[in-house]
């Protein structure tokens, strides 16, 4: 697979399963098939940006976007106590899908430092 084409943009296409809980015609949030907290939501761009330093200034309605898709996705998911958002870049940023993707975690209280 390309940058562009990944198991992300498999799923966008409906070609591979994922339990959607959000959509509209800029983004897809899913729940993450490998949970890392009770809430782990992947809220991702439909168009392919491979990593977060890949976005160019002619993104940035779509990054707003994206930030308001977590919150709606966060308060239909009954996050009212909280929640943390991460965006994983490149390889030492332990980003492991090159399509630019946004991780809600929520349910429980978060650790800090995260990693």
């Amino acid at each position: 697979m390309t940058a562009s084409e990944t198991i992300f943009s498999k799923i966008i296409r409906k070609e591979i399963p994922a339990e959607i809980v959000y959509e509209d015609d800029l983004t897809l949030a899913f729940k993450d098939i490998n949970p890392q907290a009770p809430v782990h939501i992947l809220v991702i761009p439909k168009k392919p940006i491979p990593t977060l330093a890949d976005a160019e200034s002619h993104d940035h309605a779509l990054m707003g976007h994206l930030l308001l898709t977590v919150k709606r996705v966060a308060e239909r998911a009954g996050l009212n106590n909280g929640y943390r958002v991460v965006i994983n870049s490149g390889e030492d940023g332990g980003q492991t899908v090159n399509h630019l993707h946004l991780h809600i975690f929520g349910g429980r209280q978060m650790n800090w430092p995260p990693g």
